[in-house]
């Protein structure tokens, strides 16, 4: 008894044994060859594929197999397929007979689920007793899988010729489309590859892979899986002669997707027919502007609503002497004048500001820092909204001194321009004007989120969603977590953001549009242009309520070109873009941070008590804390309104009272050339006692100057011009230097003077005894 108990125990512990041993026999993971990385559109269209890393092209495991290859598939290689347990007995021992009177391997037998074990342990050598193991795992195959996954398996995995391994690379390497696209007889010829891929494939061996194909879809005529008119029309296909190239219709995406998703298969977010319309916009841009050898450039499009990019290219179809695979998007570049915008809405945020207060563009020197703008010219004075629209250099770093470099760099930080590394000490006041570095998507991402907070501003009723400012996404399935609704703003506030939007709007387009003034409303566009210096890089960024569209053109390597300009070179690119983009409706005007208060016309400030035109306009909420106008004056004039005068000078009854526009003096100087119509403010009648004061500037020097003796061609030594400007141009006055008298002035109050090397006071002094000093030195 108890033998037998013990003889049964055995058993059971070898049956036990041995199911184990079966059941763990098959790996979990079948296949771990390394796939290519394979990128297709937001339409499920095939943008691009890089091979694997073993050389071989092998797309990701699909497990849809088109039902045309799924019948050609089982009546070329398993005709009993769904009727076996994974190896059919009569087919191994028709096999064995072939094979044992041929006295070779001549038949295999095999069934695919034993071919997709085959394929799965790489081909070992076709012994009996590898049968075996093939036979024991393909049952062991069938019990885990159903068979629509076994024949997936065989489908993305089996050979196909050279070094194409599966079917949904095979289709487009020799059909150039999706393998659900293709015919009976494109079908047919994939089915048949595998069984002698390196003998029979596209363009070698024709005549031995048409009598395969062709028997292949007689015998789908025979079982009635074909009518007659298909066969007859497929046997008419020719066959492939070589292969296809791969789709790369966005290789800079498909690289940054390979860094982070390698091997896999990606849905993006990419619109097909616009990614391939941007490329041949930009390939036309690039054959015109590498003459002027300018030879890369990159375009971002993003969607302002979903985040998500809908066009991507990273480069110029260059050469690759000129880094055509090197990715611009994310590279960092000199930000030229982009950044501006920004600084207006902070100052707008920030309440320092209104829409057109009028800043100063003179010369001006802060410390060694000179700056200048575009055109080496001066406007005096100028609105706020018109030095962004023109983009003007002297008045945004005047601006930024004004409202601090550290409080705009806090705002930098805040948008995560990534690429703005250090401290705002270490940029300067240049930094408004190019001194940082950024990249395409951190500005495009800046500005999609500004748009966004407008647009969800009317959507929620008056609120702002606290993650409004987040990454995009080049993936299909990306959803944007903006968070919480608050009624705390995120970085700008709505109002200023919307102001900000209308100066750019104002934006003059390239010369090709001149009438844009004139275009619909569902045409504007809020952009920005801008230029490095050494004409390195040019930008261009617009948006719409819908679309963000950023552009950057220049050299990889950093190459300064004549003519690199954002406006004439950048922002064709951008307005060709958009105009293939649907057209958007301009932003809604967000009230609720908006207020309705008299302003100066003249200045752009609050009106004052002497504001004599006055325009009732919207402007943001911490406008209400700016200053009211400082250019107005009452003043007291003669009966000609000639002269200013006084009660020490002329009778009360005979004494105008009047208004009157006064900018500083140099300020003037310059407004004046630019405003014919702007009036000085008359001087005093010389019998009026009492009024004395500072009615001049200098305009060179502006600052404590070094100045440097430069010779001419003689090797004489050239003489040094100074420049100042007096309300009164036709007052008398008096140059020294140190205390010697130089010379006197009158209307045109130049001087050039040939000082020996050394420190100097110059100081000038007018009839009325104002006085102004200046230290130099001469080297």
């Amino acid at each position: 008894m108890i033998d037998k108990i013990l003889k049964h125990k055995i058993k059971l512990i070898i049956a036990v044994i041995l199911v184990t041993a079966y059941y763990f026999a098959l790996p979990k993971q079948l296949f771990k060859d390394p796939t290519s990385t394979v990128i297709e559109s937001a339409e499920g269209q095939l943008l691009g594929a890089k091979i694997a890393s073993d050389g071989q092209w092998r797309f990701p495991q699909n497990d849809r197999v088109p039902p045309k290859f799924k019948a050609c598939i089982v009546k070329f290689e398993d005709a009993y397929f769904y009727k076996h347990l994974g190896f059919n007995p009569i087919s191994i021992v028709k096999a064995i007979v072939e094979n044992f009177k041929s006295n070779k391997v001549k038949r295999g037998g095999s069934t695919l689920t034993q071919q997709v074990i085959r394929l799965s342990r790489k081909n070992q050598k076709r012994t009996y007793f590898e049968k075996l193991k093939e036979l024991v795992l393909a049952t062991r195959l069938e019990f885990r899988y159903s068979k629509e996954k076994i024949l997936s398996l065989y489908a993305s995995n089996a050979p196909f010729g050279g070094n194409v391994v599966g079917l949904d690379v095979a289709s487009w390497r020799y059909f150039g489309r999706f393998s659900n696209e293709l015919s009976w007889a494109e079908s047919a010829t994939l089915a048949v590859l595998p069984n002698a891929p390196s003998l029979i494939y596209p363009g070698k061996n024709q005549e031995q892979l048409l009598q395969k194909r062709n028997r292949l879809l007689q015998k789908l005529l025979n079982e009635h899986i074909i009518d007659t008119l298909t066969y007859q029309l497929a046997i008419e296909e020719a066959l492939p002669q070589k292969p296809y190239r791969i789709p790369q219709v966005a290789t800079h995406l498909l690289q940054k997707v390979a860094k982070n998703q390698r091997g896999e298969k990606v849905t993006t977010s990419i619109q097909m027919n616009l990614q391939q319309q941007i490329n041949a916009i930009v390939k036309k841009h690039y054959s015109e502007l590498s003459q002027n050898q300018i030879n890369n450039m990159a375009v971002l499009v993003l969607d302002v609503k979903t985040r998500k990019v809908l066009a991507y290219v990273g480069n110029s179809p260059t050469t690759r002497q000129h880094q055509k695979d090197v990715d611009i998007i994310n590279k960092p570049r000199s930000t030229g004048s982009v950044l501006k915008p920004f600084l207006y809405a902070a100052m707008l945020d920030a309440g320092d500001i209104l829409p057109n207060t009028l800043v100063a563009d003179v010369p001006t020197q802060i410390g060694s820092y000179r700056p200048e703008n575009f055109n080496k010219k001066f406007d005096g004075a100028v609105f706020a909204s018109e030095a962004l629209s023109r983009s003007l250099n002297v008045p945004a770093v005047r601006m930024l001194q004004s409202f601090g470099l550290d409080r705009f760099h806090h705002y930098l930080k805040a948008l995560k321009l990534t690429d703005i590394k250090y401290n705002a000490n270490h940029y300067g006041l240049s930094l408004i004007l190019g001194g940082a570095e950024s990249n395409l998507w951190d500005l495009c991402k800046s500005y999609a989120s500004m748009a966004s907070t407008v647009n969800h501003y009317d959507d929620t009723q008056g609120k702002y969603y606290k993650k409004e400012f987040i990454e995009p996404s080049y993936l299909a399935n990306f959803n944007p977590e903006f968070g919480a609704t608050s009624l705390e703003k995120n970085i700008f506030d709505a109002g200023s953001i919307y102001l900000t939007f209308e100066a750019l709007n104002k934006v003059n387009r390239p010369e090709e549009e001149q009438n844009w003034e004139f275009f619909n409303e569902a045409n504007k566009i809020a952009w920005k242009t801008g230029t490095s210096f050494g004409f390195r890089d040019a930008w261009a960024i617009g948006t719409t309520k819908d679309f963000v569209v950023g552009v950057w053109v220049g050299n990889a390597d950093g190459e300064g070109r004549p003519g690199l300009v954002g406006v004439s070179t950048a922002a064709p690119i951008m307005f060709e873009i958009f105009n293939y983009l649907p057209n958007s409706n301009w932003f809604e005007a967000p009230f609720d941070e908006l207020v309705q208060i008299p302003i100066c016309s003249k200045s752009g400030y609050r009106a004052g008590e002497y504001c004599e035109q006055k325009n009732t306009e919207f402007v943001q909420q911490s406008g209400l804390k700016t200053a009211s106008c400082p250019f107005h004056f009452w003043v007291h004039l003669d009966e000609n309104e000639e002269f200013q005068v006084n009660t020490s000078c002329e009778t009360l009854p005979n004494i105008i009272h009047k208004s009157w526009f006064v900018l500083p003096p140099l300020m003037s100087y310059y407004f004046k050339k630019k405003n014919p119509f702007y009036n000085y403010l008359p001087s005093f009648r010389k019998d009026c006692l009492g009024e004395n004061s500072t009615t001049m500037d200098f305009i060179n020097p502006k600052k404590n100057t070094t100045f440097y003796l430069a010779k001419d061609f003689k090797e004489q030594e050239q003489g040094i011009v100074f420049k100042l400007v007096h309300s009164n141009p036709s007052a008398l006055v008096f140059w020294y230097l140190d205390s010697e008298f130089i010379a006197t002035t009158q209307n045109i109050h130049e001087l050039e003077m040939k000082p020996k090397k050394g420190a100097y006071m110059l100081t000038a002094i007018d009839e009325q005894g104002n006085e102004i000093q200046k230290k130099i030195e001469i080297k």
